[in-house]
């Protein structure tokens, strides 16, 4: 009868997990999770850039005009171009402030002319991407007409100044990388105290 019992007991516990593993299976779970939040993650966080970004490139376009209409239509009534260079100057700084507290404001380094630099030079880049379009459009193939110039330098050249402005601000402008990462004072005085070195 014990003999029984003891096989009944045996048979009972095939095809169940050790309870010492569950711990093991917990800890599994929680990786797979993790590598599954964090792409999500990361494509929820480019999202928002790209939507911020985008908001504030629209916000840095009023502001050139409003700025060139409002120049030229007093202190530079007679100069056109200089009309446009002060709209522009300011208009990029306003897209700098605007990328740098909203669209990258966790990515920003606190080095800010520094970062201020790489951004104008950045946004000449984008400007020459788009002149380049159009003198290609306009030189080399020779489509001359009012909408192919607009086509390759407000559509074309456009686009790729404007992809080319977003990568170089994620990755260059204000990538992690150029963030000063300092160790809190409390930190370094707690590893003294374990290494036993002096405070």
């Amino acid at each position: 009868m014990g003999t029984d019992i003891d096989t009944l007991a045996t048979k009972s516990s095939w095809g169940q997990r050790p309870e010492a593993s569950l711990p093991e299976a917990k800890a599994a779970g929680e990786a797979d999770s993790g590598h599954v939040a964090r792409p999500v993650g990361l494509r929820t966080r480019l999202i928002g850039q790209l939507a911020s970004f985008g908001l504030v490139g629209g916000l840095a376009f009023v502001v050139d005009l409003a700025v060139y209409n409002a120049v030229r239509a007093t202190v530079l009534q007679d100069s056109p171009i200089w009309s446009k260079v002060v709209s522009v100057a300011v208009a990029t700084a306003f897209a700098w402030l605007g990328n740098r507290y909203l669209t990258f404001r966790r990515e920003r380094s606190p080095h800010a002319v520094r970062e201020g630099v790489l951004f104008a030079v950045v946004n000449v880049v984008g400007l020459l991407i788009a002149a380049g379009c159009l003198f290609v459009s306009h030189y080399v193939l020779g489509f001359t007409s009012q909408l192919a110039d607009n086509i390759s330098g407000n559509g074309v050249g456009l686009v790729l100044g404007t992809a080319f402005r977003f990568a170089a601000y994620r990755w260059l402008v204000f990538s992690p990388r150029s963030r000063t990462l300092r160790v809190p004072r409390s930190a370094r005085r707690i590893v003294r105290l374990d290494t036993g070195g002096p405070s």
